[in-house]
């Protein structure tokens, strides 16, 4: 792919390279079954009842995030996970930076009715 890189263009290589990355992840992830959440590997300390109770909040909140639209998944990704700016959200996945605030407003929303119900039990473990 390097050979479609423009170097004249408006996009810079970073941002040209997540973009690159961010598809070939779509992509993966259309083709592929992913892995269930209960099991990948974590070591949470604790009992027993500790160790269950982590397990089933991170289950909780990845079948929430899963159950997001895609844009939405890609933008919580790339500003939470990733750390980056709105900005440069924005300039990743071609979007304007106030689409991508109301994305993650949305995404947000959304979270939080899906997890409302389950709210005390989250807290539990902070």
């Amino acid at each position: 792919k390097a050979a479609d890189w423009d170097a004249d263009g408006t996009a810079s290589l970073k941002t040209w390279l997540y973009r690159v990355a961010i598809n070939l992840c779509i992509d993966r992830r259309r083709r592929v079954v992913p892995t269930p959440v209960d099991t990948l590997p974590e070591t949470p300390t604790g009992g027993p009842a500790e160790v269950d109770g982590h397990y089933d909040r991170a289950r909780w909140v990845a079948r929430a995030v899963g159950r997001l639209p895609e844009r939405q998944r890609a933008v919580l990704a790339l500003v939470y996970y990733q750390g980056m700016s709105n900005g440069e959200a924005a300039e990743m996945l071609k979007l304007s930076v106030e689409a991508v605030e109301s994305l993650l407003a949305r995404a947000r929303r959304a979270l939080r009715a899906t997890l409302e119900p389950l709210r005390d039990d989250l807290l539990k473990g902070s």
